[in-house]
């Protein structure tokens, strides 16, 4: 089989990874680090099964205009990309459907959305309703924080068009947790659970980013809870979409919070999770590519299997992110990192130093140099027989990785897999 992965970051490395244990993949645009980039558009390729990585392009209607073309397609088509394209459709889908999420408002005004604050509690949750790169959304417990960010947002000024409506939330409290599950349309299947870092700051300080690490398994969601999520969340969702004629063909991503009251889905993505992918993907014992071309045909066989081991990602960011990055710094270290145990370096935010540009195959294996050029820079995943090993893999890694300014956190996954392994594991 010939698979086509559109997309640019490590999402979309961490796909034609694994992928490619079974496939010949292709990557479009891809980007310096990731083997198989080409510069050709998505249309112009030839394959049997495309699958659309990032939300930009599912929300633009990429995937119709693929299938209206005869492809077999995994990612919903701009109907259902809508769940990510709009906070505010997606928070009023969940409560159509019956799906527990927290209290909230919709405003196009920002003296509605101010005024709302005044009815939530200690903390405050602001988002955009448009698409944002993950940095769109603000939490705190300082309500003059939160009214500053309705009128950055609604402004225009911090987020553009895509905060002109923001979405005002309850702050809600409990352990997050992502869920992505595979949808035929129908029958939707889920991938192991993962736990991101979304702050830029150690101990969940800071501003939120597109996500800092992340881990695969969790500890405190077992069986019965991915139950419950697809019982009460997931399978609901789908069938309202349904109910509304959208056929839903991708993963549908959950991101939860475990509350004293209960789960709460916080919002809905309509691809992979990045850095989840990074941990779920490789962790994935069944063919990756059968599975997505069963639910792009409307025609899920069965669940994806899993075995014990675990994996940790870290990722590699630039001085300045989520703010303004530096870039164009020398990369040192990857090679070195993917020689460690188990350990995989996925690319995102890197540029050819030799100018090598997307031809065929990678800058790294043309043996040119990479550089930085972006905010999220690599991922470092590690695996393990347990959360401290695949733990201890990744810093492994990551110590290998170098440049001027480089940031990682280096709590990703600390709390987890002490409470497995029962001592510290810093």
């Amino acid at each position: 089989m010939r698979v086509c992965v559109v997309g640019s970051g490590g999402r979309e490395h961490a796909l034609a990874h694994v992928l490619s244990r079974s496939c010949d993949v292709v990557v479009t645009p891809g980007n310096p680090g990731i083997p198989g980039s080409v510069g050709a558009p998505a249309g112009e390729i030839e394959a049997d099964l495309y699958v659309i990585g990032p939300e930009a392009p599912l929300v633009g209607g990429l995937a119709d205009e693929l299938r209206a073309a005869g492809r077999l397609v995994f990612g919903p088509g701009a109907d259902g990309a809508l769940l990510e394209g709009s906070k505010a459709w997606m928070k009023e889908l969940l409560v159509a459907a019956g799906v527990p999420t927290a209290r909230h408002g919709s405003f196009d005004e920002p003296e509605a959305a101010i005024r709302y604050l005044g009815a939530m509690g200690d903390m405050f949750v602001v988002k955009t309703d448009g698409l944002a790169a993950g940095k769109g959304v603000l939490v705190t417990s300082d309500r003059a924080e939160a009214a500053d960010a309705v009128r950055a947002y609604m402004s225009g000024e911090a987020f553009g068009d895509a905060g002109r409506r923001v979405v005002i939330e309850e702050g809600l409290g409990g352990p997050e947790l992502s869920v992505l599950a595979v949808c035929d349309g129908r029958r939707a299947v889920p991938l192991a659970p993962a736990q991101d870092f979304k702050r830029i700051g150690e101990g969940g300080i800071g501003p939120n980013t597109g996500g800092m690490g992340a881990y695969s398994p969790v500890p405190v969601a077992d069986s019965q809870v991915v139950d419950e999520v697809m019982d009460r969340a997931v399978l609901p969702t789908l069938a309202e979409l349904r109910r509304r004629g959208i056929d839903y063909r991708g993963v549908l991503y959950a991101g939860l919070m475990l509350t004293p009251q209960g789960l709460r889905v916080l919002e809905y993505n309509v691809r992979f999770g990045d850095p989840e992918a990074q941990v779920v993907l490789p962790r994935l014992r069944s063919d990756l590519a059968d599975l997505l071309a069963g639910a792009a045909g409307g025609s899920l066989a069965q669940a994806p299997a899993y075995g014990d081991d675990a994996a940790v990602t870290v990722v590699c960011a630039c001085e300045g992110y989520p703010g303004a990055p530096r870039t164009g710094d020398l990369i040192g270290g990857i090679e070195a990192a993917n020689a460690e145990e188990q350990v995989t370096v996925f690319c995102a935010g890197v540029a050819s130093v030799a100018g090598g540009g997307n031809g065929a195959g990678s800058t790294a294996q043309r043996g040119q140099s990479l550089s930085t050029a972006g905010g999220r820079v690599l991922a470092v995943t590690g695996q393990g027989p347990d959360l401290a090993t695949a733990r201890r893999r990744a810093y492994a890694g990551v110590a290998h990785i170098d440049w001027p300014g480089r940031y990682v956190r280096f709590d990703v996954a600390a709390e987890a897999a002490a409470s497995v392994s029962g001592k510290d594991t810093e």
